[in-house]
């Protein structure tokens, strides 16, 4: 298994995050990885020591209702403002004007988010399978909800509350397992016939010692908090409502070529300085493809010459 770091507690934004570090503290360049639901900052293992080794300070921090991070009940307490919020509140901690932000999945959404709300601590973006969330005329549940239907899962999650997370806390393990496959889309329509279901096609995505480590986090936090994200995506699309749709920022999209997660089809419009770059796997980019993905990477920043905090 890859070696990964002890965590440390910082208190920001009115909550606690366990972050993982790597590289050299006020170095200079700072980047932050966002991971995605159902995930946690593990997931971006492969990532760490490569951008530690190109000189990076790499900050990846279980957001809030994740790992051992703080988990407050309140479900509005998991708007796109807190979770900007706290991303801000790490720069502030270490001393950072602005970093490049990182986020895979729902870790994507919030860092395209943080880019609007708070440009100015934002030099850089890389979103890797979720595109950049055009706000459109209506709220998304229901934008959602009419293209395909009250049963799938992100409808779900906010029309029926504690009913997914109920399940999927009977069934952790074995949902995980169903979820985190090689080569495959992710599951989305069918997502909530997993934690039931006989494991699919389609190889493992880590070895066991790897998955123990995302089952042993969910079955202490619990899935609510992740779930929470997607219960504030219309209290999201309100709070942009006024917010500077353009992201001016220098930025890097990675898609997957077997994921079902649409794509953004007017991405430039509102990204113009966006690079494309698809890799040939399922939704989990970064761990099925580590490689390829930290080769992306590090090949973008060293081409976009991104601007070093406080510069």
């Amino acid at each position: 298994m890859v070696e990964f770091p002890e965590p440390t507690r910082i208190p920001v934004n009115g909550v606690e995050l366990e972050v993982f570090e790597a590289g050299p503290e006020n170095a200079g360049k700072p980047i932050v990885l966002c991971h995605g639901w159902p995930e946690h900052a593990f997931s971006w293992r492969h990532q760490m020591s490569a951008l530690a080794a190109a000189g990076y300070h790499v900050i990846v921090p279980n957001q809030r209702g994740y790992g051992n991070s703080s988990r407050p009940a309140e479900v509005t307490a998991y708007d796109i403002e807190h979770l900007a919020g706290d991303l801000v509140g790490l720069l502030d901690h270490y001393g950072y004007d602005d970093a490049t932000f990182a986020g895979q999945d729902w870790g994507g959404t919030v860092v395209w988010g943080l880019a609007l709300l708070h440009p100015q601590r934002v030099n850089g973006v890389i979103a890797l399978s979720v595109p950049y969330p055009e706000r459109g005329e209506r709220p998304w549940v229901e934008f959602i909800e009419e293209i395909l239907g009250s049963d799938f899962y992100y409808v779900h999650f906010n029309r029926h509350p504690g009913v997914a997370d109920a399940l999927l806390d009977a069934n952790t393990a074995r949902f995980l397992r169903n979820l985190y496959r090689k080569n495959v889309p992710e599951p989305s329509p069918a997502l909530l016939d997993l934690p039931t279901a006989e494991t699919p096609l389609g190889e493992p995505l880590m070895s066991e010692n790897e998955f123990a480590v995302f089952v042993d986090a969910f079955e202490s936090s619990g899935f609510t908090g992740g779930i929470n994200w997607y219960r504030n995506a219309n209290r999201n699309w309100h709070l942009l409502a006024d917010v500077d749709p353009i992201v001016r920022q220098p930025a890097l999209m990675i898609y997957a070529a077997r994921d079902v997660v649409p794509r953004g089809v007017n991405l430039t419009e509102f990204v113009p300085e966006v690079e494309v770059v698809e890799v040939d796997c399922g939704h989990w980019i970064q761990q099925e493809k580590p490689a390829e993905t930290n080769r992306a990477i590090l090949e973008w920043l060293a081409r976009d010459a991104l601007p070093t905090a406080g510069e």
